[in-house]
């Protein structure tokens, strides 16, 4: 899979790219040579082909037909190779001078004619058989005349020259593809290090920071300029959070002090009206000081962190069991199905209290966002070696461009706005899962349906007594204490 995902990253594309245009301006190199290279030796070949017709043309006019015949046995008797090649015949092809004793098949054309044929046992070939090149002609008198040469060793010198450039042009594409990956292996490298740190901060780690090489190379100067940006960006963020916190801090006691004055005030009025009045304002302000009790608790969590240092086992199965029960009379009263597929078994590492707040909060919105008579569905399982919280519902469900949303502050999804609630207790949820370094997932509980619902996900890690104990270990080892094996 790293190899196809290697391939597919534009630096491999574009070396890919490179390489393409740099082979074929090998190719076109290689070609041109070996084009200029065999078609000069075989137009030397041909040139002296025709130097010796000439030179026969020449002793036939002076000498006649037996100075011909005289001049083409000297000249066999000089080479005895038969590089060059020789014959002279009758019209009636019988042979009166030459080292071939027949002609070849392919000579069965027009007078002037280029030929290539195989020397052979047919033609008086004694030796293996080799490529010959000749040219024919009639003399006059009827006479028929073939002035060739021997072109094996060209051929083989051509062949070799091919294998060459055969050869030539893979090493180059191998070298050329073995470049393009090790580049695009060390850029892909460097990015893959800006995305696994964009990865993380998207998750909330906002104090990670993208290394550098010190190089100054145009990937630090990239990882530098997004570091400031970062630094900016979390400088902002603590500033509004600081001010939402301080805010609902700073509200939270005059809003207690608002509201047990109008309970006082609830208790001391004898008119109807006005008590209606004041138990409604009694509920306003107890509504407001939950809005800023769930902030300053998501501002806690996220100051928190992902610290594991007080996190314990915990049976998951057991918490959620207990949630249910509490959850289960409200259901009841909306006449819905309350169904449970609870492991009793499946234990996490996490704090107890804030696990049960998101249980809690995911129950209790299901049962709010689900009409009477619908079905609530709760599961506790382990699925490939994590633990699963999951809840599901038959309600109105959220639009799927919205449901990356539902875990920001104060969102609320449309068809929602105008049932009670703050928007802060999926943010609560959220904030809970990443403390546990958990995952949420959010899907349509019946797809396609008038009434889709929602099936909230939380995907835990299961608990593993060794992985603690090695943590443990490692811990009382760093801080020089003696090692306590408990769990």
């Amino acid at each position: 899979m790293k190899l196809l995902s290697q391939l597919r990253t534009s630096t491999f594309q574009l070396a890919l790219l490179y390489m393409v245009v740099f082979a074929t301006s090998v190719f076109l190199l290689l070609a041109f040579i070996y084009w200029r290279t065999a078609g000069f030796m075989t137009a030397q070949t041909d040139e002296t082909i025709e130097a010796e017709i000439a030179g026969l043309a020449e002793q036939y006019r002076g000498r006649g037909v037996n100075g011909l015949i005289t001049i083409i046995r000297e000249r066999v008797a000089r080479d005895p190779n038969a590089k060059s090649l020789y014959l002279l015949t009758t019209d009636e092809y019988l042979k009166l001078a030459g080292n071939l004793n027949g002609w070849p098949v392919e000579s069965q054309s027009r007078e002037g004619s280029w030929i290539n044929f195989t020397l052979d046992e047919s033609l008086g070939w004694t030796g293996p058989p080799r490529q010959a090149r000749a040219r024919i002609f009639e003399v006059q008198g009827g006479l028929r005349l073939l002035v060739g040469r021997d072109v094996d060793d060209l051929n083989t010198l051509k062949a070799l020259i091919e294998t060459a450039i055969n050869w030539g042009m893979g090493i180059t594409l191998a070298l050329a593809l073995l470049g393009g990956f090790m580049m695009s292996r060390s850029t892909t490298r460097r990015i893959e290090v800006i995305n696994n740190t964009s990865r993380k901060i998207m998750n909330g780690h906002l104090s990670q920071r993208i290394p550098t090489r010190g190089t100054q190379d145009d990937f630090d100067q990239l990882a530098e300029n997004l570091n400031q940006m970062l630094d900016r960006i979390v400088y902002l963020m603590e500033g509004i959070r600081h001010v939402s916190d301080s805010i609902a801090h700073d509200l939270r006691t005059p809003l207690t002090r608002l509201r047990n004055q109008l309970e006082t005030t609830l208790m001391l009025v004898d008119n109807d009206e006005a008590r209606d009045q004041a138990a409604k304002a009694v509920a306003e302000a107890d509504q407001l000081l939950a809005t800023f009790n769930a902030l300053l608790r998501i501002a806690r969590l996220e100051t928190r962190g992902n610290t594991t240092a007080d996190l314990r086992p915990v049976s998951l199965g057991l918490l959620v069991r207990d949630a249910c029960e509490l959850y289960e009379a409200v259901s009841e009263d909306k006449f819905q199905t309350f169904t449970q597929d609870i492991d009793d078994e499946v234990t996490v590492e996490g704090d107890r209290d804030l696990l049960f707040q998101m249980v809690s909060n995911l129950i209790d919105n299901a049962i709010k966002y689900t009409p009477e008579e619908g079905e609530i569905v709760v599961r506790v399982v382990i699925e490939s070696g994590a633990a699963i919280f999951e809840v599901a519902d038959s309600g109105i469900g959220v639009p799927d461009d919205e449901k990356g949303q539902i875990f920001q502050r104060f969102y609320r999804v449309g068809k929602s706005r105008s049932l009670p609630g703050n928007g802060l207790g999926l943010s609560l949820v959220s904030a809970v899962a990443e403390i546990h370094q958990g995952t949420i997932g959010v899907f349509d509980h019946h797809p396609g349906a008038g009434h889709p619902g929602l099936r909230v996900r939380v995907t835990l890690p299961r608990y593993n007594p060794q992985k603690r104990r090695v943590k443990s270990v490692a811990a009382t080892a760093e801080a020089g204490q003696p090692e306590d094996y408990s769990v």
